[in-house]
């Protein structure tokens, strides 16, 4: 293939990435608030929380830019972890009915834990291949782990759709590496509920949270471009998590 053809290609890829990180966050906003709606006022249409499985590899990937745009971690990782304290009560609310509930941690607590073990793989990084390697397979067993132990959200499969889009970014076919990915971690790790579905004369098995593979297509159509942004904006980002949870939460116990 000559190089003006080539060159085609990518312009035709490239300009097909039509989602910046704003665009992307509204998106797995919407796709989170169909699955908790599903979890506290719609128990009956499980099609929300069909299409709610894709909003965490959503966020999960943001996380990851999140921490390598930011310009300083610790402020970055504090304010996760804020939100990660203020979200708690209307998770458990939500989730359990109750105001503790020590065995369910909200995402925040999740991506808390992902964001330490990217930020001791970056400097595992600069001390050389060997030293990288030896900290990626730790902090996936690790992760993997504490994930359970803590009981946070989507426990270490969680971490590791994070750790997934970390090791796949910027190396060439990484996308290739996060679909065989996130079907492994979703379709076949994580499974739960399954529907059957009829093709071509044939029943296929598809696992509800193998659906969350589908998140993919919106994240290869981010153009890495950041979109509308303010201080102001960002934390009604953060806000919007425990906000939605706790109205949802009143809104069950008045409706049901």
């Amino acid at each position: 293939m000559t190089e003006p053809k080539l060159i085609q290609i990518r312009e035709r890829i490239v300009s097909l990435k039509c989602l910046n990180a704003f665009t992307l966050k509204l998106i797995a906003m919407a796709l989170m608030l169909c699955d908790h709606i599903w979890a506290t006022i719609a128990v009956k249409h499980l099609w929300l929380t069909g299409i709610g499985r894709l909003a965490f590899p959503i966020f999960a990937f943001q996380i990851v830019e999140g921490f390598f745009h930011t310009s300083d971690f610790k402020k970055y990782l504090k304010r996760v972890f804020l939100f990660a304290l203020i979200s708690e009560i209307p998770f458990n609310l939500m989730a359990e009915g109750g105001f503790f509930y020590p065995l369910h941690q909200n995402v925040m607590f999740t991506f808390c834990l992902a964001l330490l073990l990217l930020a001791i793989l970056e400097k595992a990084k600069k001390k050389g291949r060997i030293v990288f390697l030896l900290a990626s397979a730790g902090c996936v067993l690790t992760g993997f782990l504490v994930g359970f132990i803590t009981f946070v959200d989507y426990y270490g499969y969680g971490i590791w759709m994070v750790l997934l889009f970390y090791f796949c970014r910027n190396i060439p076919f990484g996308w290739i590496g996060q679909l065989i990915g996130m079907i492994w971690i979703n379709w076949y790790m994580i499974g739960g509920l399954v529907y059957m579905v009829p093709v071509f004369g044939r029943t296929l098995e598809i696992p509800e949270q193998g659906l969350a593979v589908l998140a993919l297509v919106p994240i290869w159509l981010y153009n890495g471009r950041q979109g509308p942004h303010s201080t102001r904006l960002q934390y009604a980002w953060y806000a919007f998590y425990p906000v939605h949870m706790l109205i949802l939460s009143i809104l069950s116990r008045i409706i049901n």
